[in-house]
């Protein structure tokens, strides 16, 4: 399995700009997540996604945010949590991914930021179970941030999207 900074430039580089023949497809909407497919590089990638009901504070310039359960087909990844953000974040100061009462650190790679691979499991399983994610960051110009991502279909995403890409 490819290491977290490197599988993060990986998407990075490919999220930068897309042909229009590669562009996400939406496969199925569960309430308030959707899953998508796309062929990378002549590889299949598949997720679950849903967009930030709730940013702070408001006076920040946020951009678009998402939290992603990522799969390759390849296997690179497999159920991969993540979050992605239209600002840099700071690599030294890892956020908190909050569900229920269980809280898991995230580390900012760009625009993005994922958990520890030992963490992906039970982050995963939160995210199946729980109401709503809570993630607080900070972005490179020290603004502290807080989103919150309702997990309403979640659970059923997640598992289309690893389905998708088995």
């Amino acid at each position: 399995m490819l290491s977290r900074i490197t599988f993060a430039f990986c998407v990075a580089s490919l999220l930068v700009s897309y042909p229009a023949e590669a562009a996400p497809q939406a496969v199925a909407k569960y309430k308030d997540w959707t899953v998508f497919t796309e062929t990378v590089s002549g590889e299949t990638l598949c997720y679950a996604a849903t967009e930030a009901t709730d940013k702070a504070p408001r006076s920040a310039d946020h951009g678009d945010v998402w939290f992603y359960v990522s799969n390759w087909r390849s296997g690179k990844a497999r159920n991969q949590p993540s979050l992605k953000v239209g600002y840099e974040l700071r690599g030294d100061l890892p956020g908190k991914a909050r569900v229920g009462r269980g809280s898991w650190s995230l580390f900012g790679v760009g625009r993005e930021a994922f958990s520890s691979d030992q963490d992906d499991p039970q982050l995963v399983s939160a995210l199946k179970k729980g109401s709503e994610l809570r993630v607080e960051a900070t972005s490179a110009r020290n603004t502290r941030v807080t989103y919150h991502f309702s997990l309403s279909g979640s659970s059923s995403a997640i598992t289309r999207a690893a389905n998708t890409c088995s």
